[in-house]
């Protein structure tokens, strides 16, 4: 456990964080998984919606750092072959 003010802090803060950067992550993979599931359906029209959605929830982990640019868009790609 920390002793000092300054380090108590730093664990609220990186405990604050840690919940932001989970929720978006989660969004981020639920979108995938949501999408993949439609391929699976054969549902080409939803599957299209959520692929748009998928790609912008990675966007949005990468412009928060919590997941690499070149993975989001090598993820992205793979997602739009299934697609096609």
């Amino acid at each position: 456990m920390p002793q000092h003010k300054s380090a108590k802090k730093r664990v609220r803060q990186n405990n604050k964080k840690k919940l932001a950067n989970k929720s978006i992550l989660t969004r981020y993979r639920s979108a995938i998984s949501e999408f993949v599931k439609s391929i699976d359906l054969g549902d080409k029209k939803k599957s299209q919606e959520l692929l748009s959605l998928a790609n912008s929830a990675g966007s949005k982990a990468v412009s928060k750092g919590i997941i690499k640019r070149q993975a989001a868009s090598r993820k992205i790609s793979a997602l739009s072959k299934m697609l096609n």
